[in-house]
């Protein structure tokens, strides 16, 4: 093998560990932004779960209009959760959070029993709470019901930003990251346009001159895509060990999150490898010393 034999394997091996590197890094990006939009669209979730209103019970409800609201409320489609506080056990909780025995103080008891109601995340927000609220309003035995509007669209007015940013974020990423994974390949792809002409001019077809290097860079693609979902891997894994408060993401989230960097990797490279040989297909010699 003469010298110049070997500075081609040389500038070869070179190009490829560059183009997996480069690959691996921005899939590990992606793969960031990506977590983080699902641990962002989870605490959402969250928070909407533990939105909802309380109902005040008239003071002189009967138990069977109490029972009847009972079962409303569990049968609703819209409540993820109804818990009933009666009038003593608001008393009880009171004396214990504060030591003062309003029985003592004031003679009577001056809390009304109430259902701390949930609502499910899609009815959430304001319209959806002041329809359901309108039909509870009248029902017999409610005295009336509390809701918080003004936190409850500060905290749907501040999710939206945040999920709009993200967004944001993640279609420019993806954009950006192909633009360098193409640009990364094309350099690879570079250094072979002579050999993509020779090829050319013995009658090898475009099909057949792009397919190796489609192959080797789908290659490239898997082992970039495999050392990001590595790292991603155990930057997860250390967040979870770690981090003060529980990742907001399951462990099928993850899973998916890896796949998908896998297949983006796969994706990415094969097309950028495609357009980046027949680019150089298309040029005729004289052009092939332009860059």
């Amino acid at each position: 093998m003469n010298s110049q034999e070997k500075k081609s394997e040389v500038s070869f091996f070179n190009a490829n560990f560059t183009s997996i590197i480069s690959v691996a890094l921005l899939l590990v990006i992606l793969g960031v932004v990506a977590v983080f939009m699902i641990a962002g669209r989870n605490l959402s979730y969250s928070i909407k779960s533990n939105m909802g209103f309380t109902v005040v019970v008239e003071p002189n409800s009967s138990d069977e209009q109490i029972l009847k609201l009972k079962r409303y409320f569990n049968d609703a489609n819209f409540v993820a959760s109804a818990k009933y506080i009666s009038a003593d056990d608001a008393l009880a909780a009171w004396q214990a959070d504060t030591g003062e025995d309003l029985l003592e103080l004031l003679g009577a008891n001056p809390l009304y029993g109430e259902f701390d109601i949930k609502l499910r995340p899609e009815y959430a927000n304001p319209d959806s709470m002041f329809a359901v609220t309108s039909v509870i309003e009248p029902m017999s035995g409610v005295l009336t019901v509390e809701m918080h509007k003004e936190m409850i669209d500060n905290i749907n007015s501040n999710i939206k930003k945040i999920s709009l940013v993200l967004m944001i974020i993640a279609c420019a990423l993806i954009f950006i990251s192909f633009a360098l994974i193409n640009n990364t390949i094309q350099l690879s792809v570079y250094s072979k346009r002579f050999l993509i002409h020779t090829m050319k001019l013995v009658g090898a077809t475009a099909g057949f001159i792009r397919r190796p290097f489609v192959v080797s860079s789908v290659i490239n693609g898997i082992i970039a895509a495999v050392l990001a979902d590595i790292i991603l891997g155990l930057g997860i894994y250390y967040m979870l060990q770690y981090a003060d408060s529980e990742l907001l993401i399951s462990s099928v989230e993850i899973f998916a999150t890896l796949v998908i960097v896998l297949l983006l990797g796969i994706i990415i490279c094969a097309a950028a490898a495609a357009i980046s040989t027949s680019k150089y297909i298309r040029l005729d010699y004289d052009a092939l010393f332009k860059r």
